[in-house]
């Protein structure tokens, strides 16, 4: 069992940033994979930004170069830094977490992001 929690949300300017935390609790492997997506209202859950246990990230293309994906291994904790924050960012963003080699994806509850002025 894994258990994730996210803190970071808030109301934020377009053109601001905001640092969202994920802590990680549980039984906890080396080896996985971490990621945020978001979901916008009336919109699918996407993909955001992953990094793998290596330290390879990889994101969607409508956040490269403005957000960045980081995790501390020791504190089990995955960031992610958002700036130059656009309307279209506003979303629910839910941290996930999956063993390497294994279909169990685990979710977090979710932090809403408004961006708008």
């Amino acid at each position: 069992q894994v258990q994730l929690v996210e803190s970071g949300g808030g109301l934020v300017q377009p053109g601001g940033s905001l640092r969202l935390s994920c802590a990680a609790s549980g039984s906890i492997f080396s080896r996985n994979t971490m990621a945020w997506y978001r979901q916008a209202p009336g919109k699918e859950r996407e993909l955001v930004a992953r990094i793998r246990s290596g330290g390879s990230t990889d994101y969607a293309d409508s956040v490269q170069g403005r957000f960045t994906i980081s995790r501390d291994n020791a504190k089990n904790t995955v960031y992610l830094q958002m700036n130059s924050l656009k309307p279209e960012d506003t979303a629910v963003y839910y941290c996930s977490y999956r063993r390497d080699g294994f279909i169990q994806y685990y979710w977090g509850q979710g932090t809403q992001v408004a961006v708008s002025s």
